[in-house]
């Protein structure tokens, strides 16, 4: 087993890698100190995986929920949901909920756990390798709106990450190929050398090779325990992260969530943002070719659904990165040299979507 470190002081808490984690009994034991614990899961994760949950947490009173799957239920509705049971079993503020599944799971119920009688502990099992690699570390939080994707948020770290790499073996192949679209974003923002070795190794990864796929976990996990470390509540290093996330984000909005997965949204809110960076003269164009490369290798999409212009702009500036009313943007010099700007010319961004959109 793999551990790692997310220095919070205090609120440190550890990202546990490996396999038959959800068979080793005790294992969560020592994060749970109340004796309510409240999983949840969903339609498509609970029969593979919530009896072995269960069987592992071995010394509290144990409920459980089970929600629909799929973006589109990420909702107010669905965490009235959650509070729903927490009021049904009477659960109290030393209560403890965990999220097994991907990263509308662990986002629900992180959010649950930060607004139910102030802030409950919760624990992440993430079960996606988007999950794995990214949403579950980090505190990130949050529910979607309408009006745009994860508007309605809070920070609130887990008590700790349990990484089981077999419940991996269970993901349909769309969702392990969107996962990888977060690990590119790693070697994209700070490791050039991680970007060469996916490059290279892109083949075995997607045959889903134990070792490259172990490595690309904890690789990902120790480069954002590092950046959260240095910069818990996005106030500067920690934007990063959100490479092409606000081409990605508005994807996901005018499309409609659901129809594209958030991994696959944000490949392609990569290359959008690769794309302005090279108009803006920032980026080689050489570099924008590699990245598209590399994309349509790990068979992820490289190019935008046809949304009408006007639409995808406007939902561009509903994002949490907007200030002032400027869309700030994480841009790229070089693979592996990521930056985060408000100054830009704000005509090469409308001239940007005219090129990727319809009118």
């Amino acid at each position: 087993m793999i551990k790692l470190n997310v220095a919070l002081g205090t609120r440190s808490y550890p990202i546990e890698i490996g396999s038959g984690l959800l068979r080793r009994e005790g294992i969560l034991n020592p994060f749970i100190s109340g004796r309510d614990v409240l999983i949840v899961s969903n339609e498509v994760v609970a029969p593979l995986y919530l009896a072995a949950l269960e069987g592992i947490v071995t010394r509290s009173r144990v409920r459980t929920l089970v929600l629909p799957d799929g973006e589109a239920t990420k909702t107010p509705a669905t965490l009235m949901r959650i509070y729903d049971a927490l009021v049904e079993h009477r659960f109290g503020r030393d209560c403890v909920l965990v999220a097994l599944g991907g990263g509308v799971i662990g986002d629900i119920v992180g959010f649950a756990a930060a607004t139910w009688q102030r802030g409950v502990d919760f624990i992440q099992v993430p079960t996606t390798l988007l999950a794995q690699v990214d949403s579950s570390v980090g505190g990130k939080t949050a529910v979607n709106h309408p009006g745009g994707k994860n508007l309605i948020g809070a920070f609130h770290q887990p008590l700790c990450v349990l990484s089981d790499m077999d419940t991996l073996n269970t993901l349909p192949d769309r969702e392990f190929r969107a996962g990888l679209a977060e690990v590119v974003k790693y070697g994209l923002i700070v490791d050039a050398e991680l970007f060469r070795w996916l490059e290279a190794e892109h083949a075995r990864l997607l045959a889903r090779d134990t070792e490259r796929l172990q490595h690309v976990v904890r690789r990902s996990c120790e480069l954002k325990a590092q950046i959260v470390a240095a910069d818990e509540r996005e106030h500067g290093r920690r934007a990063l992260l959100n490479l092409g996330h606000t081409f990605g984000h508005a994807i996901e909005r005018c499309a409609g969530y659901g129809e594209w997965l958030h991994g696959e949204a944000v490949a392609a809110g990569i290359c959008m943002a690769a794309a302005f960076s090279a108009r803006i003269g920032k980026l080689p164009q050489e570099d924008v070719q590699r990245i598209r490369a590399l994309f349509t290798r790990l068979g992820l999409p490289v190019d935008p659904p046809a949304i009408p212009a006007g639409d995808f702009l406007a939902a561009m500036s509903l994002d949490k990165k907007v200030q002032a009313g400027t869309i700030r943007l994480v841009l790229l010099r070089a693979i592996g040299d990521a930056y985060v700007t408000a100054d830009y010319p704000a005509h090469e961004l409308v001239d940007l979507l005219s090129e990727h959109f319809v009118h």
